[in-house]
């Protein structure tokens, strides 16, 4: 299973990455691999990874770039290969805590988006490893729901979660997301309502985005609130305290892969 999920920021996109990460993980059912691909890398800590050991991000690998592609990082033009060795990056470069394997891909600093450089191609290389050749289930925190995503790998995505709260700006976010995503050919776009406080804020949610289909909703969770005010991970003790809304849609996204 391979999902991608995306959102406005501020909307809880990455505590809810790093939540189904682990309910997916829980008891060693599932082998899973968490990438962090949002510019402001905060996944670590949403999955209690301290912050004594620190993550280089992948594009930030200076020496295993120039090894693989053949060219120095933060140069541009030139010759070097475009189709690097990333097999073993995701054994070699993780963190892993209670199951779920930890990615940091970073961002390519010179040259602008879509740029083609050592850096670049890395990342993109490993993406498509990593959607096309794991067998692991693979849960993507994407800025906007898309980054280092491209053609070659965006049809093997099972789906495209689009974290909204009730607010109208994450709600109108929505559909430039999906926009996005439609535009590589992702085909199954779904929204995940998070912070909901009542069947109200639900309604909502269903009313003003009628044409996407409603993976569920994420209550307002004194605990969540608690965990992020104080810098730690939620339900830290144990991930079976989570809201059974959390467990049902993390069940319902196994069944994407199904399809």
């Amino acid at each position: 299973m391979k999902i991608a999920v995306g959102g406005k920021g501020g909307v809880g996109k990455t505590t809810v990455t790093a939540l189904l990460a682990r309910c997916l993980a829980a008891g060693g059912k599932n082998r899973v691999i968490a990438i962090d691909a949002d510019p402001v890398a905060n996944l670590a800590a949403g999955l209690g990874i301290p912050e004594e050991e620190p993550i280089t991000p992948i594009a930030e690998l200076s020496d295993l770039i120039s090894e693989r592609t053949g060219a120095k990082p933060g140069t541009m033009g030139g010759f070097f290969t475009l189709n690097p060795k990333v097999d073993d990056i995701p054994d070699r470069f993780s963190k892993e805590k209670d199951g779920v394997k930890l990615l940091v891909m970073g961002t390519v600093q010179s040259g602008g988006s879509g740029c083609i450089c050592p850096e670049s191609t890395i990342l993109k290389a490993l993406m498509n490893h990593l959607v096309l050749f794991r067998d692991e289930i693979v849960l993507m925190d994407m800025e906007a729901g898309v980054e280092h995503l491209g053609r070659a790998t965006s049809g093997s995505v099972d789906a495209l979660v689009v974290v909204v709260n009730p607010g109208a700006r994450s709600r109108n976010a929505a559909h430039k997301i999906r926009k996005l995503g439609e535009d590589i050919g992702i085909k199954n776009i779904v929204i995940l309502g998070n912070r909901v406080r009542s069947e109200e804020d639900i309604e909502l949610i269903r009313e003003s985005l009628p044409d996407f289909p409603l993976l569920g909703c994420i209550p307002e969770h004194d605990e969540i609130v608690k965990a992020d005010r104080m810098g730690r991970r939620p339900f830290d003790a144990t991930i079976n305290d989570v809201p059974q809304e959390l467990l049902d849609i993390a069940e319902t996204l196994q069944g994407y892969a199904k399809n």
